[in-house]
C-alpha cells in the first residue's frame, strides 16, 4: 500500500471516518477498526470489482471523471445491496506508460468526490505498469448488524418482486454510442456515467425488514432475478406492462422493453418482500415499482398484458459467453 496515486498526494487528508480507519495509506497495511461506538455486534461486508478498458469503459466515449466515479459507484452499489454501510475502498491500478498523469488526477478526484459523499475512505491501493489499456480494481469494505445482512437467498414463494428507479437507459445509451460514435451523450442520460448507488435505500429496507431478498442490478434485470431464484430454489412471475423503463435522448423516448429486461449497469436494486408488508411507492426519494412475485416454480416466466407467460432465459452481461 506504498503508493500513493492521489492527485497533488492529498489522498490521506480525505479520509473521513478516523474511528473507523486508523490507519489509512502510508503503512504496509490499513488498520480498520469496524465495531461501532456503542459496541453493537456488526459483520464485515467486502466485495472487489474489476473495471476494464474496452470491457467497462472506453476513453473515447468515457471521461476520467466518470471512469473513476463508475468504478467506485460499482463496489457501493454491492454493499447497497446487502443494506449495508460502506466504511473504507482499496483502489488498485494498472496504468498503461503513455497514461497522461491528468486523466489519472482527473480520475482520482472523481473517486474520492464520490467516496467522501458517502463517508468512504480511500484507505490504500497500489498502482502498476500495465502492458495494454486501464485496469482498476477497487475494494469496499462496509459493515452492518451482526445477522442482518439482507441476502440472495431469502425469497419464499409469495413475495412480491420489486425494482427500484427504471431500467434500460444505460444500455441503451451505449447502443446508442455505438451507432453513432462520434456523439455525446453524458447530457442525454447523465446516469450511465454517474450511477447513483441507491445505500440509503438499501439500509432502510434493511433496518425496516421489507426486503427478503435484495441484489443490484449490474448485469441486466432478466440475469441479476435468476441469481436470486438460483440462491432462494424457486421461480418468479413479473409483468411486462409493470417493468419501469427509463427514457433517453433529447426526445426523452422510452427504451425498448429489451435493454429493460437484459440492459445491464443501472446499479437499481432488485428486491422480494412478503406481500403482507407495505411497501411505499416511494424510499429516500427513489420510485419503488411492483413487477410481479415468486412462485413454487423453478422457471421465471414474462407475463404480457393478455396474461400469456414466456419462460424469460438470462441475457444480461455475463463474462465468458461466447
Amino acid at each position: 500500500m506504498s503508493a500513493d496515486f492521489s492527485p497533488g498526494g492529498q489522498m490521506a487528508d480525505r479520509s473521513v471516518r478516523p474511528t473507523r480507519v486508523l490507519t489509512g495509506i502510508g503503512d504496509d497495511c490499513a488498520v480498520l477498526r469496524l465495531l461501532p461506538p456503542r459496541g453493537q455486534e456488526q459483520d464485515t461486508l467486502v466485495t472487489t470489482d474489476f473495471t476494464l478498458e474496452g470491457i467497462h469503459f472506453r476513453r473515447d466515449w468515457h471521461s476520467a471523471e466518470s471512469v473513476g466515479h463508475r468504478c467506485l459507484a460499482r463496489g457501493l452499489s454491492d454493499i447497497a445491496a446487502m443494506g449495508g454501510e460502506p466504511v473504507a475502498a482499496f483502489l488498485s491500478l494498472a496504468l498503461p506508460r503513455d497514461l497522461p498523469q491528468s486523466w489519472v488526477g482527473r480520475f482520482v478526484r472523481s473517486l474520492l468526490g464520490l467516496a467522501e459523499k458517502f463517508g468512504v475512505t480511500l484507505a490504500g491501493g497500489d498502482t502498476a505498469e500495465s502492458p495494454d489499456g486501464i485496469l482498476a480494481d477497487i475494494i469496499v469494505v462496509g459493515c452492518v448488524p451482526r445477522g442482518k445482512a439482507v441476502l440472495r437467498s431469502g425469497a419464499r414463494p409469495g413475495d412480491r418482486i420489486y425494482v427500484s428507479g427504471d431500467l434500460g437507459g444505460s444500455a441503451a445509451a451505449v447502443w446508442q454510442m455505438r451507432r453513432k460514435p462520434k456523439r455525446k451523450l453524458p447530457r442525454e442520460y447523465p446516469r450511465h456515467f454517474y450511477p447513483e448507488p441507491r445505500i440509503e435505500l438499501g439500509r432502510i429496507l434493511r433496518e425496516k425488514g421489507v426486503a427478503s431478498a435484495m441484489i443490484d442490478i449490474s448485469d441486466g434485470l432478466s440475469t441479476d432475478l435468476t441469481h436470486i431464484c438460483e440462491a432462494s430454489g424457486f421461480g418468479a412471475e413479473i409483468e411486462s406492462e409493470l417493468i419501469p423503463r427509463a427514457s433517453v435522448g433529447k426526445q426523452a423516448r422510452e427504451v425498448d422493453l429489451e435493454f429493460a429486461l437484459h440492459g445491464g449497469e443501472d446499479y437499481e436494486l432488485l428486491f422480494t418482500a412478503p406481500a403482507r408488508k407495505r411497501v411505499p411507492s416511494r424510499i429516500a426519494g427513489v420510485p419503488i415499482t411492483h413487477i410481479g412475485h415468486i412462485t413454487r416454480e423453478s422457471k421465471i416466466f414474462l407475463m404480457n398484458r393478455n396474461q400469456i407467460g414466456y419462460e424469460l432465459l438470462p441475457r444480461g452481461w455475463e463474462h465468458f459467453r461466447r
